[in-house]
């Protein structure tokens, strides 16, 4: 199998349960879902319906607040940005466009206009969205090409740590999660766009474009 982040061909099984297999890049550390695995976009989209994300829920915004807070700390105002997999509540855009940070929309189901994805930015979140890429090399270079000089991707995954931890890890469960990202995988992205990265929280994480 080839890996979908750096394409090195040498994958070995990282776990494998009743519904998937689960293998891992020796290059990058990615551990990711076969393809023979993900759903087509119908069922796809389907699961992300049943999300209850408005903007107006106060349990969303605490949650995205943790990531919100510590990047509109280090952005000027009138920083540009974009919400890269926004949802159908694009909470974080309202959160960051009350800071005087105005926020661009994409997702592929519910924003799906892709005039969004030219241009530049000084920003662009990412908030529990790479887990979900089939193609996350294409998707996350591109992301980056967006983004301007001393601008940061800010990205929020939760993070593996172990293949005990991973096998009867909540995050698995989910039929849309496709690739798992380690702190090594986030080193070798740094080390690939010659990022500085920051770990902010377990599950959050800034690359800077120097």
């Amino acid at each position: 199998m080839t890996c979908p982040l750096c394409h090195d061909s040498d994958s070995v099984e990282y776990h494998s349960d009743s519904r998937r297999r689960y293998l891992q890049c020796p290059r990058c550390h990615l551990v990711y879902v076969p393809a023979r695995y993900h759903l087509d976009p119908g069922a796809e989209k389907a699961e992300y319906d049943k999300h209850q994300n408005s903007t107006d829920d106060p349990g969303y915004r605490r949650f995205l607040g943790r990531l919100a807070e510590p990047l509109g700390k280090r952005l000027a105002a009138g920083s540009r940005g974009l919400d890269f997999g926004c949802g159908h509540g694009p909470a974080l855009a309202d959160i960051l466009g009350s800071k005087g940070l105005p926020v661009a929309l994409y997702d592929l189901y519910y924003y799906p206009d892709t005039t969004a994805l030219h241009g530049s930015y000084d920003f662009i979140c990412a908030t529990e969205v790479i887990e979900h890429l089939a193609h996350p090399d294409r998707e996350i270079r591109v992301l980056w090409q967006l983004l301007a000089r001393g601008g940061t991707l800010a990205l929020m995954t939760k993070l593996v740590i172990n293949p005990t931890r991973f096998a009867s890890w909540h995050y698995i469960r989910d039929p849309t999660h496709i690739a798992f990202y380690s702190r090594s995988t986030m080193r070798w992205l740094a080390h690939r766009f010659g990022a500085r990265l920051e770990f902010v929280d377990d599950d959050i994480i800034f690359l800077t474009k120097d």
